[in-house]
């Protein structure tokens, strides 16, 4: 088991990777999809629409696992396992728009209805 300290660990946290975020659909089956994200020192934050599955997932089973892969060396990766500690609202966007620059992305919000994920991590395999 790694720990969150973990220089690794921590380049991974603060790099541009996609995070494929794995939770547990009402069958029991995993539903894995790569997201943006950002670390901040407490949480991985995610930004996703409360129209889509993954929504309802963890709003009914908050337990997730996130992979990650270092874009630098692809053989070195990390998992996360956690729960969605807390779910804020994100009316205006703005953490979505926040992701969307520190990814150089030139997408931004577009209206649809939007929360933050807040992951607390509790264990670290990598």
């Amino acid at each position: 088991m790694a720990d969150l300290n973990d220089a690794e660990i921590q380049k991974i946290l603060h790099s541009k990777a996609f995070a494929h975020l794995a939770t547990i659909g009402s069958d029991g089956a995993p539903q894995s999809s790569p997201m943006w994200f950002l670390w901040d020192g407490q949480h991985i934050k995610f930004t996703h629409t409360t129209q889509r599955q993954k929504y309802r997932n963890i709003k009914r089973d908050p337990r997730v696992a996130i992979s990650m892969t270092d874009m630098d060396d692809p053989y070195r990766h990390a998992e996360f396992r956690g729960v969605v500690e807390r779910i804020e609202d994100d009316p205006t966007g703005a953490f979505y728009n926040k992701l969307a620059e520190h990814y150089e992305s030139s997408l931004r919000y577009t209206g649809d209805p939007r929360v933050i994920f807040y992951v607390k991590v509790q264990r670290v395999i990598g």
